[in-house]
């Protein structure tokens, strides 16, 4: 049982290292119960110091990675703008950050704009993207600035097997007292001033000790009760670090697990919630993996092909896919803030940027001249987008036209259509370019991208193409090869 002692002796190593040197201090706070009792914990140790010595500041972290657990993303959102204006009022040397990732890292922008497969084992896309750069680019910021940072988190041993094995590991490089040297960047130090607490311990802090920047720490416990005891999800370094989707404080789109337990305990727990029914099935609609594969086009986003088990393997979402996503997310955007609580009167399940982003993806990436997503939008919100108008010759109507005449003409040309467009698309864009650099390779890689009659024709090339790859492997050795030689992982590039 932790005792007024056990607390006291935390604070006073916190305040020991805060007043050794003149290194400033990134917090992670995730909301959570972890981040939550260690940031309370600096933010009592800083305040029984005399202002005077607040000589440095403490930059508060938290990671948004714009697919949050709605819950819990505005509860954060909330515990930033008190703790701003508390830190503040009293003079403390905190200052909030919310991280959010480059607009051409967010999920959606790689789910729908350019068509990635939903994340799943051993295509983990989203966590580099979303969570680690954003923190890596303050961290480094941090150090470019100051020569050495101190990150302080929330980790505990009693965590995990695999936590405490990697919090001992981390031990060895203790340079001072608490404080290791163990992190993803040079000249930065870890400090984890609650490793060794147990979740009881951190529970009976929250109780006993009042959230001193005015957050309910009650309200905390109450999100914990209404879902699942999977934990809260870390300040994210690493791409090993366990997926988050089984708690309450992953994104709600996270397809590394079978399901969003603690959404639907949340939902099961709390009629109130039932708003969240529409994302829970979105969530589930996207990330059935039976279905994932008649979804997407049977060439990868480069054009090539790829064999694996003597199947094609499949790449990006087709368009009407990544349409029918955007429209759905529209709409339950407009679910949200008619049915959630009065302060999701105004919440974004998908930011303007992300829409111009995609939108760009569509127009310029893709050769999709249909320009769609804007009228997408009017259609379901009732409004037009405020975009800068797409000047083409060509619009939907043409669109449509020349996809009626291949498909008609051409049955079995599956990738025509997607061909012509795109020729047609880069021939308008460079008739009134002054240099035309260039513009030989974009049609050969175009033509190349769209060479095959259709995937029965691509599967029997790469057919082909593997088994001319193993004859020529076969006269170089000499002899008839073993699986671990051939191989099903050929790429054509």
């Amino acid at each position: 049982m932790l005792t007024k002692s056990d607390i006291q002796k935390v604070i006073l190593n916190i305040q020991r290292i805060y007043l050794e040197d003149q290194i400033p201090w990134v917090v992670g706070y995730s909301g959570g119960k972890d981040s939550t009792a260690v940031l309370q914990l600096v933010w009592n140790a800083i305040k029984e110091l005399p202002i005077e010595k607040r000589h440095k500041k403490i930059h508060v972290i938290t990671n948004d990675t714009l697919v949050e657990s709605p819950i819990v993303a505005q509860w954060v959102k909330q515990s930033h703008q008190h703790l701003q204006a508390s830190a503040e009022r009293e003079q403390m040397p905190f200052e909030s950050n919310v991280l959010i990732p480059n607009v051409k890292d967010t999920f959606w922008v790689n789910l729908i704009g350019k068509g990635y497969p939903y994340p799943r084992k051993n295509f983990r896309w989203c966590t580099d993207r979303l969570k680690i750069k954003p923190t890596n680019v303050f961290v480094q910021n941090m150090i470019s600035a100051f020569g050495e940072v101190i990150l302080v988190l929330g980790t505990r041993k009693a965590e995990s097997a695999n936590r405490m094995k990697t919090i001992t590991e981390h031990e060895k490089y203790e340079i001072r007292e608490s404080l290791t040297s163990k992190g993803n960047m040079q000249n930065e130090l870890s400090f984890t001033p609650i490793k060794d607490w147990l979740d009881d311990d951190v529970w009976q802090y929250l109780m006993q000790y009042k959230n001193p920047w005015g957050h309910s720490n009650e309200e905390l416990l109450t999100m914990y009760r209404g879902a699942t005891s999977d934990g809260e999800c870390p300040l994210v370094r690493t791409t090993d670090t366990p997926s988050c989707g089984k708690s309450r404080f992953g994104c709600w789109v996270c397809t590394l697990v079978e399901r969003d337990k603690s959404m639907a305990a949340m939902i099961q727990n709390d009629e109130e919630k039932a708003w969240m029914l529409p994302l829970l099935q979105f969530r589930d609609d996207f990330g059935d993996h039976e279905t994932d594969r008649m979804r997407r086009e049977f060439n990868r986003l480069t054009g090539s092909i790829k064999l694996y088990n003597d199947r094609l393997v499949h790449g990006p979402y087709r368009k009407e896919i990544r349409e029918e996503w955007l429209r759905c997310l529209l709409e339950m955007e407009l679910l949200v803030q008619a049915n959630g609580p009065g302060w999701f009167k105004d919440y974004c399940l998908i930011t303007n940027e992300e829409l111009m982003e995609i939108r760009r993806i569509w127009i310029e990436e893709k050769y999709e001249f249909d320009d769609s997503l804007p009228q997408i939008y009017l259609e379901v919100m009732g409004k037009e987008l405020n975009v800068k108008k797409y000047v083409s010759p060509f619009a939907s109507t043409e669109y449509d036209v020349l996809k009626e005449v291949c498909s008609s003409a051409y049955k079995d040309e599956e990738l025509l259509f997607k061909m012509l467009a795109s020729l047609i698309e880069v021939e308008r864009r460079e008739i009134s370019s002054r240099y035309r650099s260039g513009v030989i390779k974009k049609i050969a890689d175009i033509v190349h991208a769209n060479y095959y009659k259709n995937e029965d024709d691509a599967l029997g090339y790469a057919r082909s193409f593997k088994s001319r790859q193993e004859v020529t492997l076969q006269e170089i050795f000499g002899h008839e090869l073993d699986d671990s030689v051939k191989g099903d992982d050929i790429d054509e590039d």
